[in-house]
């Protein structure tokens, strides 16, 4: 089969860096650190809720679950990424990056949504601490997980698709070393229109809904902890919800730069913009680990003692 049939390409050409291909061998290393970080990390925090009794707490299931979706989001891309910067190796079936964008785009969503239950958590926690027990309980966790898995199914189950009919016949070489929808679209010879308009619905009616319930959650929060009497209550409050402030905004802060610079930021060179896309997959896996286990004091004495049991 030649490079391109009557509708699409055989396979796409994944890019690294553009204009910095010389340095691809260089940052292999750091990619590979940030991969066994996010990867390790997140492992050593579902292996610590799950053994230890005292995690056995709906934040800490929660963070199971973010924790989940950090792992799934860096297997997805791994095999691209470490092939493109390690080996050179940057060819991808049509179908397998169909495949790829999918779950990209698929445990991003998951993310955002499980961001959204926390928040919901710690709202409940704070401000009516004494329905806690009763409004979140273990089915209500699970309740919550399915929830955000078929939201991100449902929604995105039309894109694959969506790029199938497209006939693809401007270039096969896409901006990232992994697939994503508006890199695919925009080397259509065809009107993409359609695309746009529900990558956009997409982008708004989840990660836009999402965000804006989150920040109305804190607002609710701060309003409640500046009723407290004491200062002392006021931090303690305040304290358990550093951790997950922090998650969010190393997730949505990049997806922000993101936006704003492909629809804003059209004479910025290149390699910025994959640069910050990078930063929108990478950073949340690797941080979200770190954040927990250095903020969370549960988090911390039970990867101490699991370390330890190791050792003995």
């Amino acid at each position: 089969m030649g490079v391109f049939n009557a509708t699409h390409p055989a396979s796409f050409l994944l890019t690294g860096i553009p204009g910095l291909e010389s340095l691809h061998p260089w940052l292999a290393g750091p990619l590979c650190v940030m991969y066994a970080t996010a990867l390790g990390g997140n492992a050593v925090i579902l292996r610590a809720v799950q053994v230890e009794p005292s995690l056995h707490a709906p934040m800490y299931y929660f963070l199971s679950l973010l924790s989940f979706s950090d792992v799934a989001m860096s297997l997805a891309t791994l095999p691209t990424v470490l092939g493109t910067f390690c080996f050179n190796a940057r060819s991808i079936a049509f179908d397998a990056c169909l495949i790829q964008m999918f779950l990209i785009h698929s445990f991003s969503m998951m993310e955002s949504g499980i961001l959204l239950a926390m928040s919901f958590d710690r709202y409940v926690a704070i401000c009516d601490p004494l329905h806690y027990a009763t409004v979140i309980t273990s089915e209500f966790i699970a309740g919550m997980g399915l929830a955000v898995t078929v939201r991100s199914f449902i929604t995105l189950f039309p894109l694959p698709f969506l790029i199938k009919r497209l006939p693809i016949c401007r270039s096969n070489v896409l901006s990232h070393s992994y697939c994503l929808h508006p890199d695919m679209m925009k080397l259509a010879c065809a009107d993409i229109t359609i695309n746009s308009l529900y990558g956009l619905f997409v982008l708004v009616s989840t990660f836009g809904v999402d965000l804006f319930c989150i920040s109305l959650s804190y607002v609710l929060i701060l309003r409640s902890v500046l009723a407290m009497a004491s200062h002392e209550e006021r931090l303690k409050a305040l304290n358990t919800c550093v951790s997950h402030i922090l998650a969010v905004l190393a997730f949505y802060v990049p997806m922000v730069g993101v936006s704003t610079v492909h629809r804003f930021g059209k004479h910025v060179p290149r390699y910025v913009h994959v640069l910050m896309s990078n930063v929108y997959l990478f950073v949340p896996p690797v941080l979200n680990p770190l954040i927990y286990s250095v903020k969370t004091k549960g988090i911390r004495r039970a990867v101490f003692r699991m370390f330890h049991r190791i050792k003995m």
